[in-house]
């Protein structure tokens, strides 16, 4: 599943959408809950490395490659979003990881700010602001309309995602097991 979450997060950068209402942020999170180890840090990386290449192939609009300094810290604000995504698992570490759904809001709230913060620090330290207090004050007002693009992107897309993977794991836990008769075939 996390596959196809990856290339539809690659696929979504390119549809139309309000600025930073993306799945990259959530896929992020996901990751962080259900991808084991490190890897689970590549998942949301690959994706918006592929999304920026192919953008910067296609001269995509919005997407591709700009200041290295800046790009810095949006990857990086993508990674904190997986390390949130393990916040926002049940502690029961018997099962198999799952989403806890009273963590659920504050999980996102909190990816969703992490990127905030972080990506904006980039953009203050690129050009256009002045690197003083007054500078950063500027840069982080005129995102606060990106900052609740981010939230309402990252609660849909994270809600769609963890939502279908509950949905199919609590649809596979459902479906009956066959009996097996007492020569080992499968009795319907």
């Amino acid at each position: 599943m996390i596959y196809l979450l990856t290339l539809i997060a690659v696929a979504s950068r390119f549809l139309p959408h309000p600025p930073n209402f993306a799945c990259i942020g959530a896929l992020g999170l996901f990751a962080g809950c259900y991808v084991a180890g490190r890897r689970a840090y590549l998942v949301p990386l690959l994706a918006l490395a592929a999304s920026d290449i192919l953008g910067q192939m296609f001269a995509v609009s919005g997407l591709g490659f700009y200041r290295p300094e800046q790009m810095l810290f949006v990857y990086l604000g993508m990674a904190a979003s997986v390390a949130i995504g393990r916040l926002g698992r049940r502690s029961n570490s018997a099962e198999q990881p799952s989403v806890s759904w009273q963590r659920f809001p504050l999980t996102v709230l909190a990816a969703s700010t992490v990127f905030f913060v972080v990506s904006n620090v980039g953009v203050w330290l690129g050009p256009w602001y002045a690197t003083n207090l007054s500078g950063l004050l500027s840069c982080f007002t005129a995102a606060i309309p990106f900052y609740g693009y981010t939230i309402a992107g990252d609660f849909f897309f994270a809600g769609a995602m963890f939502g279908a993977m509950e949905l199919a794991r609590s649809g596979a836990a459902a479906m009956p097991k066959p009996a097996i008769g007492t020569t080992g075939t499968i009795v319907r």
